[in-house]
């Protein structure tokens, strides 16, 4: 799928051993390669990164000072942050906040990209092709790193093989909305009005194979009623249509529908999250409802291309978690009922394998693919 990692691998192949300077006619790459290196010289930043590897190998020093001195120089111009939902979302809400932060702390822009598309799939994708230098960066969420992976036949991106985490950021309740046109004030109401015309009411999703899309199916599964998906281009669009009444209900983070909630435009029947939310007290959670599989809301965190040096994913880790440090975030995240989560690379990696665990078991037992 990488084909720039695909042509190292190559090359390490044919001489491994030895120190080959290859170089080729114009549009083929030149390699350097030794007992355990393999770099390809098309990808150097400059030419003092390339004099730093060559120099390296041929006196024999680890290449590590080679990745600490592009850490060192990391970033000397603006980082990409994609993020793979439209505008108006909790991910990117999440997003734009850390991206300010993270600006100020490296010392250069760390600029927002929304890539909406296929329930996170076009943009996370876009993360996963990037050159492995850490100046692309993207948004991983449990539907592109969990509910994607569980549902989708064919996925142009791997979850685990082809990005390199970062940090967790913070986790979020979901909230089961409805429109206040329906004749219902509580979840026993909208499923004993389901259950009576099985099929004629619609729900939103920010996409196929979105943590809206299958938190909804796995809770059509659970409490045995039948609604009629609608597919949007993220959880902003789904949320106006779900504000004009054209849909019935939806299932949202919490932070992008609280104002509507407020302002009484949309009606919660319940959140997602181990405990009620204090933001909404009077709400209760599934599984206070009797829905015991469904505890836990969503997670946003930094996911890089795979490849990238060490050094430079410690740097951006260790920016984000002092931008989450920064008071006005810290105050943000408890505005929208946000969890913390900053941890390491190996955690984060760790969480999105139990994540993709947890929703391939859900979407066989309601029998979701795509």
């Amino acid at each position: 799928m990488r084909t720039g990692h695909s042509k190292r691998r190559n090359c390490h192949s044919k001489h491994k051993g030895s120190l080959h300077i290859i170089a080729a006619l114009q549009g083929t790459p030149m390699c350097v390669v030794s007992n355990d290196i393999s770099f390809d010289l098309l990808t150097m930043n400059n030419r003092r990164d390339l004099l730093l590897a060559i120099t390296a190998v041929a006196f024999g020093l680890p290449m590590m000072s080679v990745d600490a001195h592009a850490a060192s120089s990391f970033p000397d111009k603006p980082v990409k942050l994609i993020v793979p939902f439209p505008p108006g979302g909790s991910t990117d809400l999440i997003a734009r906040l850390l991206a300010e932060k993270m600006s100020v702390i490296l010392g250069q822009q760390v600029v927002v990209d929304n890539r909406a598309g296929a329930g996170g799939t076009i943009g996370i994708s876009a993360v996963a092709r990037a050159e492995p230098d850490g100046y692309t960066i993207g948004m991983a969420t449990v539907s592109t790193h969990g509910a994607n992976p569980a549902v989708y036949t064919k996925l142009p991106y791997d979850p685990v093989k082809d990005f390199q985490p970062i940090t967790n950021v913070m986790s979020v309740p979901s909230v089961f909305v409805v429109s206040p046109k329906l004749p219902v004030k509580n979840m026993q109401e909208f499923i004993a009005l389901a259950k009576s015309e099985p099929g004629k009411l619609t729900f939103a999703s920010p996409g196929n194979g979105s943590l809206g899309h299958v938190n909804v199916e796995q809770f059509m599964d659970l409490a045995g009623i039948k609604l009629t998906h609608v597919p949007y281009k993220g959880a902003g669009q789904a949320a106006t249509d779900a504000l004009a009444g054209t849909v019935d209900a939806m299932t949202d983070n919490l932070p992008s529908s609280l104002p509507h909630i407020k302002s009484g435009k949309l009606r919660a029947l319940a959140v997602l999250s181990p405990q009620r939310s204090p933001l909404l007290p009077d709400v209760p959670t599934y599984r206070e409802l009797g829905f015991e599989a469904m505890s836990e809301g969503g997670w946003f965190g930094l996911v890089a291309p795979a490849g990238v040096p060490a050094p430079v994913i410690e740097k951006l880790m260790t920016s984000a978690h002092q931008a989450m440090q920064d008071p006005v975030f810290r105050q943000r995240t408890i505005e929208i009922s946000g969890v913390p989560m900053a941890n390491t690379p190996a955690q984060f990696a760790q969480q999105i394998r139990e994540m993709m665990d947890k929703y391939a078991r859900i979407a066989k037992a309601a029998n979701i693919k795509l």
